[in-house]
């Protein structure tokens, strides 16, 4: 691929800046697959679990002991981890539905959430499709704080108001399209303790997990997070894992959502894994080095955009929770050049050239690169954003280092020397 040598010195040179970063990086994914790798030991995870089932899977033993790994992969008492859950969204659709009742309060204290799940919450008005507030659960949400904080005097006026109708306090860990910084698991577990201060158990404490699995050495469920939630085509699935999602927690909590996903009286003794078992283990396996590749990436991607003089959020230097980078681009058009800059470095349809659209779900035109080997799955190298000033681009993944250095040179010159 053409790529300018002005790009290219400045990726080596950004790469002699970051080193001390890189160094750390490697550190936190040596910590998670030694992680990994004694659950997998203490599992005996062998080839007979690889073996498909189909039908209603009952004696999957390799659909089982997944869910008892991925339990204790996540620090938690119960677990399960499913190809039949398609998205992030579905998995929090399968949680949400689990924990909350009639009458019930759902309150986010990390603002709105991710556009998706809108229409899930139903925060648009109970239309009959059946989100949850056809289902009489109520909604309310505590953005943050002017400086970026908890606004910690809003959430508890926000219990007090609601009192003990408040069922779910839910936190979205990273920043989707919105421009915030991401939480880290410690940032989770003060407001854990502020809420639990004044709610006891009586409330479920659930967090969208999506993008931040294994970009530290502990998960939200080490603060006493009752459930989390995410996507096997995000960072837990390595890049291997075809489809499905995860849930991990409590035991009541993942019990009930066990119902949710099957029925009750079945719960988690069914579910036929199709063949999915051997990447699902495979993909775990690889999702601490993957993540530190795609972290790397992001790094990268900060340094040389910042110096071109554009707004990057987190920046170059700043450790991250999640592998989320987003570029302020301040134009349409340099928002689609960034995007088909990334799209032409990659391994699957490098030659499509992509153009905004308008994807269900969300509420401008979106443009999205993505030359995945599995549809949708932003741990591999994809951008995408919405069409609205300040023309922010989100980049995430990168299955090797080599491969997202590629793609963000790509994307610097298709930006700057509007090439190719």
């Amino acid at each position: 691929m053409q790529i300018s040598e002005t790009t290219r010195q400045m990726a080596r040179e950004a790469e002699i800046a970051l080193r001390d970063i890189f160094d750390e990086i490697d550190e936190i994914a040596r910590v998670g697959t030694e992680r990994v790798l004694d659950v997998f030991r203490e599992e005996r995870v062998s080839e007979g679990m690889f073996a498909a089932s189909t039908g209603y899977g009952y004696g999957d033993m390799g659909r089982d002991a997944i869910d008892r790994i991925a339990a204790k992969v996540f620090g938690a008492e119960a677990g399960f981890m499913r190809p039949s859950i398609l998205s992030g969204t579905h998995a929090l659709t399968i949680g949400l539905f689990a924990l909350l009742r009639p009458g019930d309060v759902m309150l986010s204290i990390t603002g709105a959430p991710y556009d998706t799940l809108r229409e899930v919450i139903g925060m648009d008005g109970a239309n009959g499709d059946g989100s949850l507030a056809d289902f009489g659960v109520e909604y309310d949400d505590v953005d943050f704080a002017p400086d970026g904080a908890f606004d910690f005097a809003g959430i508890d006026a926000a219990l007090k108001q609601y009192g003990a109708r408040v069922k779910v306090v839910f936190l979205q860990r990273s920043k989707g399209y919105l421009a915030r910084p991401t939480l880290t698991v410690a940032q989770i577990g003060e407001a854990v303790r502020f809420v639990r201060e004044r709610t006891g158990e009586n409330t479920y404490i659930v967090v969208d997990n999506c993008y931040g699995e294994f970009t530290e050495t502990a998960e939200p469920t080490a603060v006493g997070v009752d459930m989390i939630i995410g996507s096997l085509i995000k960072n837990p699935g390595g890049g291997m894992a075809d489809t499905g999602g995860y849930i991990c927690g409590t035991k009541r909590a993942v019990e009930l959502a066990g119902n949710r996903l099957c029925c009750p009286g079945v719960g988690l003794d069914a579910g036929a894994s199709l063949g999915q078992n051997r990447n699902m283990l495979r993909g775990l396996f690889y999702a601490p080095h993957t993540v530190a590749q795609a972290i790397k990436t992001a790094h990268l991607a900060a340094y040389m955009f910042e110096r071109a003089g554009f707004d990057v959020l987190p920046g170059p230097f700043e450790r991250r929770s999640d592998i989320i980078q987003t570029v302020s681009l301040k134009t349409p058009e340099k928002l689609c050049r960034f995007c088909q800059g990334i799209q032409a470095a990659s391994p699957v349809d490098a030659h499509v050239v992509p153009e905004p659209w308008d994807m269900p779900g969300y509420a401008d035109p979106v443009i999205m690169a993505a030359g995945a080997f599995v549809g949708g799955a932003s741990i591999e190298l994809s951008a995408d954003g919405p069409l609205r000033a300040p023309y922010t681009v989100f980049l995430q993944g990168g299955l090797t280092y080599e491969s997202g250095r590629l793609g963000i040179m790509a994307a610097f010159d298709y930006v700057l020397a509007e090439n190719g």
